[in-house]
């Protein structure tokens, strides 16, 4: 069984009618004394860097996610819940995330562009993978959903399975053992995005 972690900063029904079109059944789960129960984890978000955390800091969920992710469990962060899984947020201010993976959240630097492109970054952009069982049997070009204003600095390399260019490259999707984090929507990714999910189903 999967469950999908309800700290009230999540796209909770939409993850979870993806889910649904796959024929997999998930469960919402706020109380983190049961999360490790579950085969699988999904970590969503959708909103402020310091407002997740103070919100899983509430619900006593932070040790929780830290000891699942100890147990070699699978779990995975979606958007804001992928940059939750890195150790700290410049965004509004600084705040200190899950330390799971080595890294940072940045603000896109716009000097860096060159051209003008709109922040945040909105719409479908192209993923480029490093083989990897979350991308197994996708589409080729690999274009994926976007909504977000800042991305991760990835420390270690070998932790970065996939990246996107928008002004320049920056890392859109990382592993570390059993804990994934995928920046784009796959919920709202059609074919493609449904696959990664099938895919880590199916791990």
């Amino acid at each position: 069984m999967i469950a999908i972690v309800d700290y009230n900063m999540g796209n909770l029904a939409s993850v979870q009618n993806a889910f649904t079109k796959l024929g997999c059944e998930t469960v919402v789960e706020s109380n983190p004394d049961k999360f490790k129960n579950y085969d699988k984890l999904i970590l969503p978000g959708v909103g402020a860097f310091g407002d997740a955390m103070e919100h899983l800091r509430e619900r006593n969920m932070i040790e929780a996610i830290r000891e699942y992710a100890a147990s070699g469990k699978y779990m995975l962060g979606i958007c804001l819940g992928m940059q939750l899984l890195f150790d700290s947020s410049e965004e509004f201010g600084t705040h200190e995330g899950l330390g799971l993976i080595s890294g940072e959240v940045k603000a896109f630097d716009e000097s860096k562009f060159n051209q003008a492109l709109k922040i945040p970054h909105m719409g479908w952009n192209r993923m480029f993978t490093q083989e990897h069982p979350l991308f197994e049997n996708l589409d080729e070009e690999h274009y994926l959903y976007f909504v977000h204003t800042y991305h991760v600095n990835c420390k270690m390399k070998e932790d970065i399975i996939g990246r996107t260019n928008y002004g320049y490259e920056f890392t859109s999707a990382v592993a570390r053992g059993n804990i994934f984090g995928i920046q784009p929507h796959p919920e709202k990714s059609h074919d493609n995005g449904l696959k990664i999910l099938e895919n880590f189903i199916n791990l």
